[in-house]
């Protein structure tokens, strides 16, 4: 059996937000509280505090998460918040790890995040997923799910994204304990004799001709079929009838981001801003040599594909009734919805029923599952559900 709830405060200060958060889990868990809590929380607080406090109130065995962009529930949706998804579960058996130093070797940050897990050898939990947060300022986040993929022999699902701070981009956080940590990656390991769904999905089309990726330089793409990348925005821009500003680019961007062509579909990519040589700084590394398109959607397409991941999610849980999801989609999203964002997670919290949901906006999202589109995405929904 699975018990879970999910806690959410608008309190502004740090100490009265954690402590709010532990009475909705201790209300809804009784006196045993949780095994797991998994914290997301905006860059207003003090991280030591909330958690703290937080901790102090309902002593959970095991709590993990990350800073965030925007915070949600299936009743309730803010930026500058702090909410939780907390649970009991004699089906579930989890392990926590910590991995640091992203940015200089993702090898090692990888190895230490999974030095706790033990499901390679427990045979009587032959479903096993590992929910993964990571400081994205810290980059190489394709490589990091590459090498966490190695060290668990291809057998884990993973699911996440890379931490928010309300879309300042400059410092981001994992958290782990009572603790918070930069350039870091926190894994939380879950067991489980029944098989845990995750589902992906987006709704960009291509909107122009196929370019060919010709310069990079870590997140920074040179060129585009040989020329400055702006340029290829700038003829874009023309073509369809949109303006383009290349000292405040990111309205446009938010509308037309890059797509990795895969042959099996579109890893996004978020353009952020242009830079004096027109190269375009994105969210996360594109490959040298590869085809890209521009992409286009609406806030209808971005609906249906949330849509599209969540009964993905659920049918892979092989008739289990859910207990409770994760739901991530990117802060880009979120920004260029606006309002409608709130009809996105209408759509995945229609479909969950009477399981609780708690998630929030990310610098990226985490997806590796049978039947999924893996790795590490920009703009895309993905949603992790837990069985009952």
């Amino acid at each position: 059996m699975t018990k879970t709830v999910a806690a959410y405060t608008n309190s502004i200060a740090s100490d009265e937000a954690g402590t709010d958060l532990a009475r909705q889990v201790m209300d809804a868990l009784g006196p045993e509280g949780a095994d797991v809590l998994i914290v997301f929380a905006s860059s207003r607080f003090d991280y030591p505090r909330l958690l703290t406090a937080l901790n102090d109130g309902c002593r959970p065995r095991i709590m993990v998460g990350s800073s965030s962009a925007g915070e949600f529930t299936g009743q309730h949706r803010g930026e500058g918040t702090a909410c939780a998804l907390g649970f009991r579960s004699t089906d579930i058996r989890a392990a926590a790890g910590l991995g640091r130093g992203v940015g200089g070797d993702r090898a090692k940050a990888a190895a230490a995040a999974v030095a706790s897990f033990q499901g390679i050898g427990a045979a009587n939990l032959p479903f096993r997923s590992a929910l993964v947060m990571t400081d994205a300022l810290a980059g190489h986040a394709d490589e990091l799910v590459r090498e966490l993929t190695v060290l668990t022999s291809g057998s884990y699902q993973f699911v996440g994204g890379g931490a928010g701070d309300d879309a300042h981009f400059s410092s981001t956080h994992v958290f782990f304990g009572t603790q918070a940590y930069t350039d870091a990656v926190v894994a939380l390991e879950l067991l489980s004799s029944k098989p845990f769904g995750i589902g992906v999905g987006h709704g960009w089309t291509p909107a122009s001709a196929p370019l060919r990726v010709t310069e990079v330089d870590g997140t920074r793409v040179i060129s585009l079929n040989g020329t400055p990348a702006v340029e290829a925005f700038e003829a874009h821009a023309a073509a369809s009838g949109q303006s383009f500003d290349r000292a405040a680019a990111l309205p446009f961007f938010l509308h037309n981001i890059l797509g990795i062509d895969t042959g099996v579909g579109h890893q996004l990519r978020v353009p952020l801003a242009v830079n004096d040589d027109g190269s375009v700084t994105c969210a996360a590394e594109i490959p040298s040599g590869g085809r890209v398109h521009i992409m286009k959607t609406t806030s209808d397409s971005a609906i249906a594909a949330a849509s599209r991941a969540t009964r993905a999610a659920v049918d892979a849980l092989r008739g289990t009734p859910p207990a409770a999801a994760l739901f991530f989609d990117c802060v880009a999203t979120r920004l260029r919805m606006g309002n409608d964002f709130g009809f996105e997670l209408g759509s995945v919290t229609d479909l969950l029923g009477d399981a609780r949901m708690v998630g929030c906006n990310t610098y990226g999202q985490i997806a590796r599952a049978e039947g999924q589109f893996g790795g590490f995405h920009n703009c895309t929904a993905v949603v992790m559900v837990l069985p009952a």
